[in-house]
């Protein structure tokens, strides 16, 4: 069929506006927006026929008119961002279903080979219509804001996309958890037990940064994802341990990462701090989680009877190199998988004595349990200290002292 035959043939559903009749020939590459090749095309037509062009005014069959209140779309979106600050944007909509079902009936009818769809129109033209109206740059891959138009009911949807920053925490305090611990008793609902808070811990690594954070991005919250966790009753000293943060909904972006620093640090000063280094992407969250660098630990190891530092010294040398197998821990068994993992120990050391116990530095692979390769967990990690020594052992304290991360620079 021709394209005037085309033409003829859509124009007998009903009255269609041009940027429905450009739109079901908007694939094409003439240069024209939808509204001009609609235009051009009726123009065509009633050449051809030999009839007076008649410009359309009266109400689409398709759309019902809606590219007419393209600029009352902007005005609402305009409206519904302010008070956000954002550079880029990127505007959708849902289509209402007659719509859809009305251009893809003629699509259909018609084998209409290079249709645009109603959807993509009506993003380009409100996206340009908003970016002209707040000067702000429509990105398709990363928008800083996600415009939802409901074609249906008229509302605007907001949607803020996060912002992400990478560093380095300290822990100085043990008895922190590194994220939010809901109560185990209420879930999170608020019970006696916690004193109607909710929380199984007042505070977290995840809340100590947070807190400032959430209150200078203006944002709705905030979400630590690390490198793995230290137990609750460790501290992360040294190096720190990398993490990136989620600043979920801000309402400001163009934080200064120097002053966030120096007030995370400020109001966490003595429990937990940061060294901010840079901004980060989503995608970095995943790679983050699953990084299996190795980890170096501090550990205090007390040992049932008399020992002498070279007897425990010489026991630490028989780990050190060795693989190591280790049945899922009894402490984490609830909420772990039972199964035996294979671990290495890099390199184990004596590095003195303090208040009668041991202080051992170890280097072991990423998901070695430390606590169970001196204490044995009743068999359960084979070999360990404990079962070289013939004698109970275990450890009083553990600090992480290296943790290795990402490209740390701009």
């Amino acid at each position: 069929m021709e394209i005037i035959e085309q033409v003829e043939a859509i124009l007998t559903y009903g009255e269609t506006c041009d940027h429905c009749l450009g739109r079901f020939f908007g694939k094409r590459s003439h240069g024209l927006s939808n509204d001009e090749r609609g235009r051009s095309l009726k123009i065509a037509l009633a050449i051809a026929e030999n009839k007076p062009y008649i410009p359309f005014s009266g109400t689409c069959w398709v759309c019902g008119n809606f590219f007419e209140n393209v600029p009352e779309w902007a005005s609402r979106v305009e409206e519904a961002v302010s008070g956000l600050e954002f550079s880029t944007l990127l505007v959708g909509c849902r289509v209402p279903p007659l719509i859809a079902e009305n251009e893809e009936m003629v699509w259909s009818d018609l084998s209409l080979a290079d249709p645009e769809p109603f959807k993509s129109e009506v993003n380009r033209e409100v996206g340009k219509a908003v970016s002209a109206r707040i000067s702000k740059v429509v990105d398709f891959k990363k928008p800083d804001v996600v415009i939802i138009l409901d074609a249906t009911t008229g509302i605007v949807e907001i949607q803020v996309n996060s912002v992400f920053f990478y560093g380095r925490y300290q822990k100085f305090e043990r008895g922190i958890p590194q994220t939010h611990w809901d109560c185990r008793a209420c879930k999170g609902k608020g019970c006696e037990k916690c004193n109607y808070t909710g929380a199984q811990y007042l505070d977290s690594v995840e809340e100590l940064i947070g807190r400032p954070v959430i209150e200078m991005f203006d944002a709705e919250n905030a979400v630590l994802h690390g490198a793995g966790r230290e137990d609750i009753d460790a501290r992360m000293v040294g190096t720190g341990r990398p993490f990136i943060l989620e600043v979920v909904a801000p309402k400001k972006r163009s934080i200064d990462l120097t002053v966030l620093e120096a007030e995370i640090n400020r109001t966490a000063e003595g429990r937990v701090s940061v060294a901010i280094k840079r901004w980060a992407e989503r995608a970095e969250v995943e790679t983050l989680k699953s990084n299996k660098a190795h980890k170096k630990y501090r550990i205090l190891v007390e040992v049932d009877g008399e020992l002498s530092m070279d007897e425990f010294a010489n026991a630490l040398k028989s780990l050190k190199g060795v693989t190591i197998y280790q049945r899922t821990p009894e402490r984490v068994a609830h909420r772990r998988a039972d199964k035996i993992r294979e671990r290495k120990v890099l390199d184990i050391g004596f590095a003195g004595q303090q208040d009668g116990r041991f202080i051992v530095e170890v280097l072991g692979e990423a998901g070695l349990y430390i606590k169970e390769l001196i204490s044995g967990d009743g068999g359960r990690t084979i070999p360990s200290l404990a079962e070289i020594l013939k004698r109970k052992a275990h450890v009083t304290s553990l600090d992480v002292t290296q943790v290795d991360g990402a490209k740390e620079g701009e």
